[in-house]
């Protein structure tokens, strides 16, 4: 059966039912033979109606149903009867097999010949529903992957090499050459990794194998393929793309380029290092059109943002950010320094690498191969005249040392440091050679985070009963029952992980003057008992459990960010953490 197309005025059926004003039907209008686009998306933007007001009134009109991609569990395989180029061009999915007939999602419905275009190449009849565009796309990206196009690539490059191409310098040096099978798989492997959201990209060389993994949310993704022998052509390509020099295959190599992956601006920091079997490289994706994130954007509860902010605008102190790499570290710090990003203060940074490029601030590359390292630029720089500095990274006693005393004679400086949580962090100085009187006068706030899985709203229920997780509940004295918590299922939308996205878990810990004097007086044990009962002090564990609570995390993803049951604390009155 072909549903009967339908002609509608959206805009005038809008107004009729009352839902707009002539007026605003008229703004819109307006505005949309100025910006193009759809009505619909127009008045959204607008503000005249939300997304969800318009979307299940398009459905009422046409009489089809609105379909939540969020919480519709479809096949990959039944979406994959419409080809790819197809469903993105008439922004559609096929969403469930009838049997008589094909459920067809379509983010504008109204679109006939797109309906009558699906129609055709679907060849079988089709019932139409409404859904949200940016879910559809989404699903889209999820769903066509570039696995099998990537494994087709290295195949033909493993056979091309094979066909005796002795001078693959020559050949990989044409880089006009856009058709190489080289540069389209790279191009493949780029286009996958930005469809799925990953942050790395990591090609490693094996004995019989050649890895390509990918970090989603966190979390390692491989893929193995047979044809090891392209491995040396990647890695040499990569290189040149850096202008790092490719018969260097002895010593790590770090660098950078950047690429435009559907319309977006992707930087990739780079870094080979030798191993058995060749070379290794593991790509760092940053995506430069998604924009700086706002403060209010990372993730902390609202009197743990108010507290932070209080130290963030005083006009000296050193405020440090801490935690393992790929933590949220940098966003952190570079929200924080677009707050702090005014026409009447002077902002220099020390970054090795400068990830994101902020107007009117001074951002330095460490240079350690001229001498040009962390020490070097923050003495040079304290005398250009700074009221704020940003270190990258405090990796040394020295530079702890100047950023300390920079902190101590009038200026704000914010840093990272590699520790596992606030209360570590300043013990940690302590070891790197700093005086506790310097400490004690300088540091004015830790904030330790990390970085959470998000249950797919897809696929999320109820946990069920586990010896194992109750048993650890009950030895870190948190009084609930597994029951009580949510988990994945896994989807397709999810990748079948039952984790879609991630959000941050924080401690903030406030230098007042006992944790001062303990620190001026070296007394560590101290230090550490007053600062875990500091009052209003959250731990990162249980910052997780409350979110866990809310059900926007899993009781699994708490314990791996946990470690061991006795470290746990009670929650009872710890107030819970915002999951924005």
């Amino acid at each position: 059966m072909v549903q009967p197309r339908q002609k509608i005025r959206i805009g005038d059926l809008l107004v009729k039912n009352g839902v707009i004003t002539e007026e605003q039907l008229n703004k819109a209008l307006a505005t949309q033979r100025l910006q193009g686009g759809k009505l619909g998306n127009t008045l959204v933007e607008l503000g005249y109606v939300t997304s969800m007001q318009f979307l299940e009134f398009l459905a009422e009109q046409l009489q089809v149903p609105y379909i939540d991609l969020k919480y519709f569990n479809y096949s990959k395989e039944t979406v994959k009867l419409l080809p790819e180029t197809a469903a993105r061009r008439f922004r559609s999915m096929v969403l469930k097999d009838e049997g008589d007939h094909l459920l067809v999602g379509m983010a504008d419905p109204t679109d006939l010949y797109g309906f009558d275009e699906l129609c055709k190449i679907l060849k079988r009849p089709v019932r139409m529903a409404v859904v949200r565009e940016s879910d559809l796309l989404r699903s889209l990206d999820t769903v066509y992957r570039r696995t099998q196009e990537i494994e087709s690539i290295a195949e033909e490059l493993d056979e091309e090499l094979a066909a005796g191409v002795s001078n693959l310098e020559q050949l990989l040096v044409e880089t006009d050459v856009e058709d190489a099978p080289v540069v389209r798989l790279l191009r493949s492997l780029f286009e996958d990794a930005v469809q799925v959201g990953a942050s790395d990209i990591h090609i490693e060389p094996d004995e019989k194998v050649l890895r390509i993994r990918q970090r989603i949310d966190g979390v390692l993704h491989e893929q193995e393929m047979k044809e090891k022998r392209i491995a040396p052509a990647l890695v040499s390509r990569l290189k040149l793309v850096c202008g790092l020099d490719i018969s260097e295959k002895r010593l790590p190599l770090d660098g950078r380029f950047n690429i435009r992956v559907k319309g977006r601006s992707i930087d990739i920091r780079l870094s080979t290092m030798p191993v058995q079997y060749g070379e290794t490289v593991v790509m760092r994706l940053l995506d430069q059109s998604s924009g700086i994130l706002r403060l209010e954007q990372v993730g902390m509860d609202t009197e743990m943002l108010k507290r932070f902010r209080h130290h963030l605008h005083r006009p000296h102190g050193l405020i440090l950010v801490t935690g393992p790499t790929g933590s949220g570290k940098t966003t952190t710090l570079y929200a924080a320094l677009s707050e702090l990003n005014r026409a009447e203060k002077k902002i220099i940074t020390v970054e090795d690498p400068v990830e994101y490029r902020l107007p009117r601030i001074n951002q330095v590359q460490v240079h350690t191969r001229i001498g040009l390292d962390f020490a070097r630029v923050l003495r040079s720089g304290l005398r250009q005249d700074p009221d704020i500095m940003m270190v990258g990274e405090m990796r040394d006693e020295e530079t702890a040392e100047i950023a300390l005393r920079a902190a101590m004679t009038g200026h704000l400086v914010l840093s990272t440091l590699h520790t596992n949580d606030a209360v570590s962090t300043a013990l940690r100085l302590l070891d790197m050679g700093a005086e506790g009187f310097l400490v004690a006068s300088s540091l004015r706030t830790v904030l330790a985070q990390r970085l959470v899985r998000r249950i797919c709203e897809s696929c999320g229920s109820t946990a069920t009963d586990d010896p194992v997780l109750q048993n650890w509940l009950d030895c870190s004295a948190a009084g609930d029952k597994v029951s009580a918590f949510r988990k994945g299922r896994g989807c397709p939308l999810c990748n079948n992980s039952g984790y879609r996205g991630r959000v941050g878990i924080f401690e903030l810990l406030e230098i007042d003057s006992v944790l001062a004097d303990a620190l001026r007086r070296g007394a560590s044990a101290e230090f550490a008992t007053l600062a875990a009962g500091q009052r209003g002090f959250v731990s990162l564990t249980a910052s997780a459990l409350a979110l866990a609570r809310q059900g926007v995390t899993s009781l699994e993803e708490v314990i791996r960010v946990a470690g061991q049951a006795e470290d746990v604390p009670r929650l009872e009155n710890v107030p819970v953490g915002s999951s924005a």
